[in-house]
């Protein structure tokens, strides 16, 4: 060897000989330190299975649908437990107050105090049965997680109210649930609640357990109108002298009553088992079985609303593998600097808080350079998740990419979104940045959270993959839609053992919702593409959902606006990429001309429909009729196109009823609509 040494390189010059060695010693260090791709466990190219009847389920999933994951942690109540053992009693709920680190309840503390608050809540007249309801009404926090297992721990349900819903929806709520004790946050929560007892609204409350500190006056004031007024801190330790062993629920017990907020008419109480959250938990940790194993080590931050089940089911993963949950501080503005304190290493999210992410990279990349570098550095990264190589060790993760890694706390490992359709651009620059995989899930409430989610290795966007391991997908004919199953289109429908058992109270909208054999009909329209995931193309009923998760009805919307005097015609459009909704208007062209002059505008019918001043006056009036009919800030429109001719059947925007046909509506206008999102800045 020496001698093959010497006759090859004796020859050469000393600095010659060094650069050789040099990059030989680089090629060698590449080679070793190369990333290697790992790759799919499935064919990508098909990624679901065909079953008798026309449905299909997923390419790793058995015959039987899975009701959980670890045989020792069949319900929240084990879930919990487990995660007690396997963390060794270790950090569980995490808190933090400005500029200042987080401090942590440990999982038998948190075991504790719900025992001790349950054992509060049977002292004070409750049972342990499903029978019996338990208002939480407070934004995410420890103490929220204590009052849900509180409940869980004698087998009683947990039913959340959240503030986007509206008092006549609060009130609405307690009424159906009968609900006799609601554990709030913050005195002014709990003033509200007074209130609608002093009304004569909600008669049944009778205890109300308070987070935060409170006034004397709020006690008497409740003890007035027979509503006993109780701190939190007070409820667990008059639980601690009562004990009671806990009393843990069955599989199959409810476990909580979640109220979808809905598009018109009252909220709808979906009624959620253990089993349906644990099983949807478990196909979750199915699918990432050999992509991404949770550890006591992981934390994510809750951020998300824990009223809504994609943050419980979330948790219940978290939970059930011994991880931590750290909160944010309850301000959505200093989520960035939660996150960099906390460094999570999950991060469930939603597409508007992606996007914003997005836009502020995009926006500072404001020169053509920064714009050429960044876009290249995109392509280069995405070409590498392409290949199965994921990382944030590249050039370009330390040139670029790691700004936007660190923002999030730079340790996450798994990001999951959900709720809502995330933008094909979005999605694939998160996957090239993030340097971790990046899931999308779709589902509802009704099957827990998720009945898809997109395959591990699986980097295509424009899809929401394929069923989860505790259900099967089928699409249903909707022949007045023209959407066929023998064409792989038709309405969403699932079956599996995350499916809900019904609205409470409600068997008439439970029929509608659930058919004689199971199937839960989900109102979206959906296409198998031909590797065999699914995609949402359209809704059944003219509903559909923003950006931020909200459920739209336009034609409510539309109802209230028409009251307008300036109003002749209105079609109000909203798209799932967008957190906003425009409008189209057709004035009246009676009144116009005068509302016009009033302003000092001057011209033909056309012309003012052209100006600008005449536009903001309308919207400005829109608006001001939108809240005196009980529109929500999210149901308003922010920009209009003002059209001058009407809709008529002749030009094919009306029916021969005279109904407005949204469709072509959305296509006749759809260069002023592209226009209308373009301009506006949320």
């Amino acid at each position: 060897m020496l001698f093959i040494f010497n006759f090859l390189f004796s020859p050469l010059p000393t600095p010659a000989l060094i650069c050789i060695l040099t990059f030989g010693a680089a090629i060698f260090l590449w080679l070793i330190n190369r990333p290697h791709p790992v790759l799919p466990l499935v064919d990508l190219n098909k990624q679901s299975v065909g079953l008798e009847g026309g449905a299909r389920r997923g390419p790793c999933q058995d015959n039987d649908l899975i009701r959980y994951y670890f045989s020792d942690a069949k319900t929240m109540y084990e879930v919990f437990q487990r995660g007690i053992a396997v963390s060794d009693n270790g950090p569980c709920l995490g808190y933090r107050k400005p500029n200042q680190p987080y401090r942590w309840l440990s999982y038998k503390q948190v075991s504790d105090r719900a025992e001790y608050l349950g054992s509060c809540l049977l002292h004070k007249g409750y049972k342990s049965s499903q029978e019996h309801f338990v208002g939480i009404f407070a934004q995410n926090r420890p103490e929220w997680v204590i009052s849900e297992f509180a409940c869980y721990t004698y087998s009683m349900v947990a039913v959340p109210l959240y503030d986007t819903l509206g008092e006549d929806a609060i009130i609405y709520i307690v009424n159906k649930a009968d609900i006799t004790t609601v554990i709030c946050d913050t005195p002014q929560k709990a003033l509200v609640l007074i209130g609608n007892v002093e009304k004569g609204l909600t008669p049944g409350l009778k205890l109300i357990i308070l987070m935060d500190p409170f006034e004397d006056d709020l006690k008497k004031r409740g003890e007035k109108c027979g509503v006993e007024i109780l701190s939190l801190f007070d409820a667990e330790n008059l639980g601690k002298e009562n004990f009671k062993k806990p009393m843990p629920p069955a599989p199959e017990d409810l476990s909580i009553i979640c109220f979808t907020s809905g598009t018109t008419g009252d909220p709808k109480g979906a009624m959620l088992t253990h089993e349906n959250i644990v099983s949807n938990a478990a196909a979750f940790l199915k699918c990432v079985e050999y992509t991404f194993e949770p550890s006591s080590e992981d934390v994510t931050i809750s951020y998300l609303p824990l009223a809504h089940m994609f943050e419980r089911v979330v948790q219940a993963v978290v939970y059930s593998c011994g991880a931590r949950v750290g909160f944010f501080q309850g301000d959505i503005r200093l989520l960035p600097d939660d996150m960099k304190t906390l460094k999570p290493t999950v991060f469930p999210a939603v597409p508007r808080l992606l996007n914003r992410v997005y836009d502020k990279v995009q926006n500072e990349a404001k020169t053509p350079l920064k714009k050429f570098l960044l876009n290249l550095a995109v392509a280069s990264k995405f070409s590498e998740v392409k290949k199965g190589i994921i990382r944030r060790n590249s050039f370009w993760d330390k040139l670029i990419f790691g700004k936007i890694q660190e923002s999030l706390g730079g340790k996450v490992r798994l990001m999951v979104t959900g709720a809502a359709p995330i933008s094909s651009p979005v999605l694939t620059f998160l996957r090239a940045a993030m340097g971790c995989p990046v899931f999308e899930a779709y589902g509802q409430t009704e099957c827990t959270a998720g009945c898809t989610i997109t395959s591990p290795g699986d980097w295509k966007s424009g899809h929401v993959g394929v069923p989860i391991a505790c259900n099967h997908v089928k699409l249903e004919d909707v022949a007045d839609m023209n959407y066929f199953a023998v064409n792989n289109e038709g309405q969403i429908c699932i079956k599996g053992t995350n499916v809900f058992k019904g609205y409470l109270k409600d068997p008439e909208k439970t029929e509608e919702a659930l058919d004689k054999d199971g199937w839960l009909h989900t109102g979206d329209i959906g296409r198998w593409l031909p590797n065999g995931t699914l995609k949402v193309i359209d809704r059944k009923k003219n509903i559909f959902k923003l950006a931020q998760g909200e459920y739209i009805a336009p034609e409510k919307i539309e109802d209230i606006y028409i009251r307008s005097s300036l109003v002749s015609q209105i079609f109000v459009h909203g798209e799932s990429l967008w957190s906003f909704l425009v409008g189209v208007v057709v004035p009246d062209p009676d009144v116009l001309p005068s509302f016009a002059a009033k302003l000092g505008v001057k011209g033909s019918f056309e012309e003012l429909c052209r100006n600008q001043v005449i536009k903001e006056a309308i919207l400005l009036d829109l608006q001001q009729t939108g809240t005196e009919g009980g529109l929500k800030s999210f149901e308003q429109v922010k920009r209009i196109y003002i059209h001058p001719e009407p809709f008529s059947i002749e030009n094919g925007l009306l029916t021969p009823t005279m109904k407005a046909k949204r469709g072509e509506l959305a296509k006749y206008f759809r260069t002023q609509i592209n226009s209308l999102y373009e301009k506006i800045q949320e």
